[in-house]
């Protein structure tokens, strides 16, 4: 599902316009954003957790030329399914 096709789902289902949906799912983009950067998980009641979580440096090997390379740390977001979510896939 691509994102125009998201917004119009969701305004759909809750009897809003598309702009006011697109509003508010950049409005959740940012505040992911802000959160994630200061290390501070965000809780989506229903949904699941973004947590940010920091990968170590570490060394790997390129598969072609066999060269080992070193990656540099950083910062990935890890999301968790809410059990709510969880069972309903079920």
């Amino acid at each position: 599902m691509n994102n125009k096709k998201l917004v119009e789902t969701v305004a759909q289902n809750i009897g809003r316009t598309p702009e006011d949906v697109s509003k508010l799912l950049e409005g959740l983009a940012g505040v992911l954003r802000s959160k994630c950067s200061e290390m501070d998980s965000v809780f989506v009641p229903s949904f699941g957790t973004f947590e940010p979580k920091k990968r170590d440096e570490r060394v790997m090997v390129h598969p072609r030329n066999g060269k080992r390379m070193l990656v540099p740390p950083k910062i990935v977001l890890n999301f968790k399914v809410s059990n709510v979510l969880k069972n309903k896939l079920r």
